[in-house]
């Protein structure tokens, strides 16, 4: 009960401002922040209460909330704290010092700055829109992660924001729990889970079957990652590929049934971690053949993901990222 309070604070309003004001427990699930975070910004860039009770009881007026609201639009965007606290208690003009977006892909000259999201945690040569994601997933803060995931993939396109924006914050997420014995691990379930929901409301509707033209993406048995199948599955639906996406750790039963079933024109299999990568299984479904006599025909066959790192399957393709897995699946179904 204390801790939901904010550090046992007085919540009458003895002695506060007029109108007694909310305490930093109350603003802080307002805001959708942790109570340390809002003492983190008092004490450092001087975004406390203009009034305040004995001790160290604070109580927040509209203004004061106002104030803070404006400073978590700015962390959002990206901007360094101790700019958008100037900011948020009005030292800088309102477009002073909000990063610009540039364009996304190769080619693109526009320098990019190191980028440290709070908490410890390294975003190194990453693009400005991951501080903002990276912020807003360690707060758990879920509509601001919504929005910025979504004008990420409106801005840039699926690919490149998957490239450029995603992936970079989720590994830097990932390397932070890794660091940090397993401290962080709802904040990389809880990205991800967000990055999975936004895949599926920016993708279009499912492309209807063609004989012979769909893709079949499934984990190999004992893997469950299927957030990258689920950007490739978003990706080739956007440029009119059917797509059968069978998720994780499917059997190896399943699979065979599946890709006898189905026909496809190519087959994915994803594997995280070179424990779960088999040679013998991709080579099988490379070799499956149906279809008439004098006609027959098999899948093309891509293996995916770290796990075939150093464990390369003779004849099969071995994309390196997105665009690439994109392109070469997109070349069987046009064929």
């Amino acid at each position: 009960m204390s801790a939901l309070a904010g550090n046992g604070e007085d919540r009458r309003g003895e002695g506060g401002p007029p109108g007694g004001g909310l305490t930093t427990g109350e603003v802080a699930r307002r805001l959708g922040v942790a109570p340390t975070t809002i003492r983190t910004w008092d004490r450092r860039y001087g975004l406390g209460p203009d009034a305040r009770t004995g001790g160290r009881h604070r109580r927040w007026t509209p203004g004061d909330v106002a104030r803070l609201e404006r400073m978590c639009a700015l962390t959002a965007t990206g901007l360094a704290p101790a700019e958008a606290a100037r900011m948020a208690r009005g030292d800088e003009p309102p477009t002073a010092a909000i990063p610009r977006r540039t364009a996304v892909g190769p080619g693109r000259s526009a320098a990019r700055g190191r980028s440290r999201a709070g908490s410890g945690l390294q975003l190194g040569d990453a693009r400005q829109e991951c501080r903002g994601i990276a912020r807003a997933a360690l707060r758990l803060d879920a509509a601001t992660l919504d929005e910025l995931l979504l004008a990420a993939i409106a801005e840039h396109g699926l690919v490149a924001a998957w490239t450029e924006v995603i992936v970079p914050t989720l590994q830097a997420v990932g390397r932070k729990w890794e660091t940090s014995g397993e401290k962080y691990v709802e904040v990389e379930h809880f990205l991800s889970w967000h990055v999975s929901g936004a895949l599926r409301r920016t993708t279009p509707n499912t492309v209807a079957d063609r004989p012979g033209a769909t893709t079949v993406l499934a984990c190999v048995p004992g893997e469950n990652h299927t957030l990258p199948l689920e950007v490739l599955s978003a990706a080739l639906t956007e440029r009119g590929v059917p797509v059968r996406m069978f998720g994780g750790a499917l059997p190896v039963e399943s699979l065979v049934a599946a890709v006898r079933r189905t026909g496809p024109a190519a087959v994915v299999l994803w594997a995280q971690s070179r424990g779960t990568a088999s040679r013998p299984l991709a080579q099988h479904v490379a070799a499956m053949r149906w279809g008439v006599r004098g006609a027959r025909r098999g899948p093309v066959v891509l293996t995916l993901g770290p796990g075939w790192a150093g464990r390369t399957v003779a004849g099969l393709a071995r994309p390196s990222g997105l665009a690439e897995a994109v392109a070469a699946l997109e070349s069987p179904v046009s064929s």
